[in-house]
């Protein structure tokens, strides 16, 4: 008969096995000790976290909460069934086992990290945020806990806060492969490459590792051999059994980037099947319609399409509190134009020269702006920055000094003017590099609204307005994923969507005519057609010498690795015209939305 000595020593190998993933080995270990003693608690907490790593939660559950019994004063009991709680989607009694774990103290960090994660899958952010604040304060230095307060930051809208919590990130400590891989990616999705280049090259040297979170940079940043193989790698190390969502939607992405389009649409409807969690599943739902609107299943897509507008609104209401009625903060700025003498008064003595001014890029979203910032950013006189919210950032200036926006644009004085534009360059100079004689490429296409105070900062400025079929844009729109909450919400139905194009480029030729900035229209279909004679024309206009670079911006993109924009998969493609006219597909839809926009269907020479 075993003695007590030996059972602890076979659990304690049986750990061994587990650090080692050596997991049958260790749950066989586990099952001999229980078979002498039932109430192990050894064998019983390295089961439990057997069990819970394969993905068998009930189990888990059952077996820590026995462990709960055993040792009701047992912090770590406590904690580990809250942990096995949260995927069963049983929140409020994960929250109930932390709290005890908390009450039994001391309060730790990773404690703090595990109520988080609980809290962050209810979408109580607040809570989470709060959380992870105290977590970071305990651990200032833990890579794992400044990650998914960054994540969180992110998620609401709160990218400064995001930033400061992966301030010199490279010097944190636990930075394991997934860790440096999830930094990397939320730095990417901020367009922040330069901040997210050490990781990048961690990834480079490891392009076998076995992680989702390197898949998924690996394909954000267009690597996608390595993406394939990183995928490859985890799958054949992993032992979890049951589909996992976000592997599947990893497939499903990677598949659609070989125009897979039904290996994909199988991957997330499989995906879609077991996932109960309404409010995130637009995650899986808009990749799903564009399967099934490049396998020409446009019904489908389009009802994929209006669900996942449902699930987002859902999940935009319980985390930032934002509803539909609300009005868009960015919209807003069409509801003033500027004032006619304030503009007479606007000096311009001052004003930085055109080749000292940024090239600025706006339009209405999903217009064709990436392509020509790719284009541009390939000239070697030209850099741009992805997109960034620096005009806007401006304008908040503006306002702190009470300055009614835009009807009083006059009374900024020539200082404060150099104030202004030297904070904006501040800001361009921490995002990128500018050598002198490098033109800065400022493409954020909702800029459009904010004409006034572009023509008050910089009046010499060249000024692209990207143009395509308003109904092409709309569908484009509608079938995108934007996280910014507002331009999410403008997207939700393509009637409210029209609503807001027409007030867009409405306020833009309402003030066109008294700021009169120099301007290029440049439409996407003429572009497309003749790449190369729309490009010199446009390099004209921005008085840049003529350079063959500009004519492969795929080839640009794809060697520049990172692009912030969600065209990052489409701008790295030869020029095409796949998308010119495709809402002919959905034009069922377009009852309400085409009378909206139809003005401009017809000044623009479209036709409907």
């Amino acid at each position: 008969m075993s003695t007590a000595p030996d059972l602890d020593t076979l659990a304690d190998l049986a750990l061994q096995d587990m650090q080692n993933n050596q997991l049958a080995a260790a749950e066989a270990k586990c099952l001999r000790v229980l078979n002498a003693d039932r109430q192990h608690v050894g064998a019983l907490t390295v089961l439990g976290l057997l069990l819970h790593c394969q993905a068998r939660h009930e189990d888990a559950v059952r077996v820590f909460n026995a462990l709960t019994l055993l040792q009701p004063n047992n912090l770590q009991h406590w904690s580990n069934l809250g942990t096995a709680l949260r995927p069963t989607r049983r929140y409020d009694q994960a929250l109930a086992a932390h709290a005890r774990a908390l009450q039994l103290g001391p309060v730790s960090a990773p404690l703090l990290y595990n109520v988080a994660l609980v809290q962050l899958d209810r979408l109580d952010y607040s809570s989470a945020y709060a959380s992870l604040t105290q977590a970071r304060t305990l651990a200032p230095a833990n890579a794992g806990i400044c990650y998914l307060l960054a994540q969180c930051c992110f998620d609401v809208g709160l990218f400064e806060e995001a930033l400061a919590a992966l301030q010199d990130w490279p010097k944190l400590q636990d930075l394991n492969l997934e860790v440096t891989a999830q930094i990397a990616h939320v730095l990417i999705m901020m367009g922040e490459s330069r901040r997210a280049e050490a990781a990048l090259r961690q990834l480079a040297a490891r392009p076998l590792a076995a992680s989702l979170a390197a898949v998924r940079v690996l394909e954000r940043i267009n690597r996608l051999d390595d993406a394939r193989a990183a995928l490859e790698s985890f799958k054949a190390s992993t032992q979890i059994k049951t589909p996992d969502p976000e592997l599947l939607m990893l497939e499903a992405a990677l598949a659609a980037r070989t125009d897979d389009h039904e290996t994909a649409r199988t991957c997330l409807a499989l995906a879609l099947k077991d996932h109960h969690d309404f409010p995130r599943r637009y995650h899986l739902l808009f990749p799903l319609a564009a399967a099934e609107d490049a396998l020409g299943r446009f019904d489908e897509a389009y009802a994929s399409l209006a669900e996942a507008h449902r699930s987002q609104v859902l999940y935009l209401e319980a985390v930032t509190g934002r509803t539909p009625a609300d009005e868009s903060a960015t919209m807003a700025l069409a509801l003033e134009g500027c004032d006619a003498e304030d503009v007479r008064t606007w000096e311009e003595d001052d004003a930085p020269a055109m080749q000292d001014s940024p090239i600025f890029i706006v339009a209405f979203p999903r217009s064709g702006t990436t392509l020509l910032e790719q284009m541009l950013d390939a000239h070697p006189q030209v850099k741009s920055m992805d997109e960034q919210p620096f005009i806007k950032k401006a304008h908040d200036e503006v306002t702190a000094l009470g300055i009614r926006y835009p009807a009083e644009l006059g009374r900024l004085s020539a200082p404060q003017l150099q104030i202004i534009r030297a904070h904006y360059w501040e800001r361009v100079r921490a995002k990128v590099e500018l050598p002198p004689g490098k033109r800065l490429v400022d493409k954020n296409p909702l800029n459009l609204l904010r004409l006034p105070l572009i023509r008050r900062l910089f009046p010499h400025a060249r000024i692209v307005l990207a143009v395509r079929h308003p109904c092409d844009t709309l569908l484009s729109c509608f079938a995108q994923q934007f996280r910014a909450p507002d331009l999410a919400l403008m997207c939700r139905d393509l009637g409210v969507l029209a609503s807001h194009y027409r007030r867009a480029f409405d306020f833009w030729y309402a003030q066109w005519p008294l700021l009169r900035p120099s301007s290029y229209e440049l439409k996407y279909e003429e572009l497309v057609a003749d790449f190369d004679h729309e490009v010199r024309r446009l390099s004209e206009f921005l008085q840049l010498p003529w350079h063959d670079a500009m004519l492969a911006p795929g080839e640009h993109a794809r060697a520049k690795g990172y692009i912030s924009t969600p065209s990052y998969a489409q701008v790295i493609q030869p020029i095409n015209s796949r998308s010119v006219g495709h809402w002919q597909a959905y034009r069922e839809h377009f009852k309400e939305a085409l009378p909206t926009v139809l003005p401009y269907i017809e000044r623009w020479g479209y036709t409907a």
